[in-house]
């Protein structure tokens, strides 16, 4: 029996469990079939996690899979340091303390380290290239996650490297999130960078919503946030991790040690630009990095 542990809610997530599914697949196990997955999702609470971690610990499950980043891996950390735990996480496991380095994590724990933190040097790049007269950026970061002090510390890092002024603003429920954009606006933010969060990820369609009332450029992690009308997403191919960590869960199930599993990084990277919303704020795309993207949705 696998114990799934979810920070977000599940309907955002329906195909990264399918890509969960695929791995196992490949590792030859089929839910329902030769393994049953024990479901719990927190619903982008995060202080339900630990009790939900403790749950499937009590069931003795074989492995938890935990997604959905720090938060659920902590919460399953905590919950047990037997049961094997593989993960899926943007931010760097060693930074966190959760493992003893990538090549060789030892304890209970591996899994997929898709670093999407590392990434939001890169972002602030991008996002000044399509929007070089916005003298104030907004960050938006998730206070309740664990992760969010070696997302700050990246940002200003790379605002200070590039001269670049940025604010930040916290959200954790979607009425702070409304209140964050309208501060954005009153402080005078040309565009804003979301941050990597579970939480986060889960509401495209706010986010928008939001960026298209305020006319605001938007850059996201996740290229959902793009399909949903938002500016410009960069980031890992997240389906991809989630498929890994199936795999990584079937080879737990076979008798292998997380210890002895080596913590995977992503090598591929996806850029996705909206031309529809760039086209509405008046902003054109620069052909350096039009060249780059991955798709352009008109």
């Amino acid at each position: 029996m696998i114990g799934f542990l979810g920070a977000p809610s599940s309907a955002p997530y329906v195909s990264n469990v399918a890509a969960i599914n695929q791995g196992l697949k490949e590792a030859g196990y089929v839910e329902g079939t030769n393994v049953t997955i024990e479901y719990r999702w927190a619903d982008g609470q995060y202080e339900r996690l630990p009790a939900l971690a403790s749950e499937l610990a009590e069931m003795r499950v074989a492995v938890i899979v935990a997604i959905g980043g720090a938060p659920s891996v902590i919460a399953a950390k905590n919950a047990t340091s037997t049961i094997p735990i593989v993960f899926t996480m943007t931010a760097d496991p060693v930074q966190l303390g959760l493992v003893a380095s990538l090549n060789r994590p030892g304890g209970n724990i591996t899994g997929i380290a898709i670093l999407g933190v590392a990434l939001e040097a890169k972002r602030l790049e991008m996002l000044r290239e399509l929007v070089p007269t916005a003298k104030l950026i907004a960050v938006l970061v998730n206070p309740k996650n664990p992760q969010v002090e070696i997302q700050t510390d990246e940002l200003a890092a790379a605002s200070r490297t590039a001269g670049q002024e940025i604010i930040l603003l916290k959200a954790s429920n979607n009425l702070e999130i409304d209140a964050a954009f309208a501060a954005l606006v009153d402080r005078g933010a040309g565009a804003v960078i979301i941050g990597q969060d579970t939480f986060f990820t889960s509401q495209p369609a706010q986010f928008a919503a939001l960026a298209k009332r305020y006319a605001m450029p938007t850059i996201s992690p996740w290229r959902e946030h793009v399909s949903a009308g938002i500016l410009i997403s960069y980031g890992a191919d997240i389906t991809d991790g989630y498929r890994q960590a199936g795999v990584y869960a079937g080879r737990v199930l076979k008798g292998e040690k997380p210890a002895n599993l080596p913590i995977v990084q992503p090598t591929k990277f996806e850029l996705v630009i909206n031309l529809k919303t760039a086209k509405a704020l008046g902003l054109t795309v620069p052909p350096s990095l039009l060249a780059q993207a991955d798709e352009a949705i008109e």
